[in-house]
């Protein structure tokens, strides 16, 4: 059994590219499938004539698995792929629950699609990367839905301690693309007060350059955060995921209070650098302790003031993201061995 585990990158000939997003979402799940003794593989794609031309000319040597990140190719062709290597068994996984669909139209359209096309051919599978999103497209439309989670790759002691803010300056960090269901302007506004509530000097780091549907919402931060005495705002462009981990790593509290998720992988570098995020109930993972009402500043904001002061947030949430892998890997085990 080989694992072939493909992302969409257009510069996967650039040895320079940088692996962001669904990549980091690829290698993390290769990686824990590797730890469980199967050989599994993330590798960077262009479109699906590059996979066609990487199965046609055995580029990927013994695969009997391909599990596509996205739906990035159209659903003739995905067919004519499925048709051509029927001993192959192709999956596509879709990394949003519901609520996200509403910005993505043609993810709406290649998924129902690919509820037709998984009827027709037996070497094709539809996937979530949640139970909701799964259980939505099965009660919905009685079609079946895969459940491939995200696997997030840890190392290190699994009681790692990480001394609490002691008072001083408090970095609070806002990551992620710019959209509206994000929830930034309520993040940054809980940032805020805690900063006056502490009364110490407080910098708010905010994700900019990827604005995807969510135009004015940075200006509207900025102008929210503009002339508060003992606030600063740094808008931190996107970075190298090992760059960006560096970013988090200084970070005394994060906070993801989105309307709608599916797994969340900003809390998860979050935690594999000690540091404990301020979630909506939608990332359903975490400890339940760091969740708060998205609609709620004021909620936000007294988590967020417990978070930053909890010696036990950084290995709770350890915890929680390693129960999360654990029954994760058991759904990749199911889906692998049917």
């Amino acid at each position: 059994m080989r694992i072939i585990i493909a992302f969409k990158n257009p510069k996967v000939d650039n040895p320079q590219a940088s692996h962001i997003g669904l990549g980091v979402t690829a290698g993390n799940a290769a990686e824990v499938l590797v730890e469980h003794g199967f050989n599994a593989d993330a590798l960077p794609v262009v479109d699906g004539y590059y996979v066609r031309d990487k199965l046609r000319q055995n580029g990927w040597p013994g695969v009997t698995h391909v599990v596509l990140c996205a739906p990035y190719i159209d659903t003739p062709f995905l067919e004519s792929l499925c048709r051509e290597f029927p001993r192959i068994q192709f999956a596509v996984v879709f990394h949003s629950n519901v609520g996200f669909l509403q910005a993505d139209k043609w993810a709406v359209k290649v998924m129902r699609e690919q509820m037709e096309l998984e009827r027709r051919i037996g070497n094709f599978h539809l996937a979530g990367n949640c139970e909701k999103f799964c259980d939505a497209v099965t009660a919905t439309y009685g079609a079946a839905c895969t459940l491939l989670p995200n696997l997030y790759y840890l190392d290190g002691p699994i009681e790692r301690q990480r001394q609490p803010w002691a008072g001083g300056d408090l970095q609070i960090g806002i990551f992620g693309a710019t959209r509206l269901l994000k929830n930034l302007m309520t993040a940054a506004w809980a940032a805020i007060q805690i900063g006056r509530e502490f009364n110490v000097p407080t910098t708010i780091h905010i994700s900019c350059g990827r604005e995807e549907g969510g135009s004015g919402v940075l200006q509207c931060v900025r102008e929210m955060c503009a002339n508060v005495g003992g606030i600063h705002l740094i808008e931190e462009s996107w970075q190298p995921w090992l760059e960006f981990r560096r970013i988090i790593r200084r970070m005394n509290l994060m906070m993801q209070p989105s309307f709608t998720e599916s797994f969340n992988g900003v809390t998860a570098d979050g935690i594999a650098e000690g540091v404990p995020s301020v979630v909506s109930p939608a990332i359903d993972w975490v400890p339940k302790n760091w969740m708060a009402n998205p609609d709620d500043a004021v909620e936000i904001a007294a988590v967020g003031k417990r978070l930053i002061r909890d010696r036990n947030a950084p290995r709770d949430g350890y915890r929680a993201l390693a129960r999360h892998n654990a029954a994760s890997v058991d759904a990749w085990r199911r889906y692998l061995a049917s």
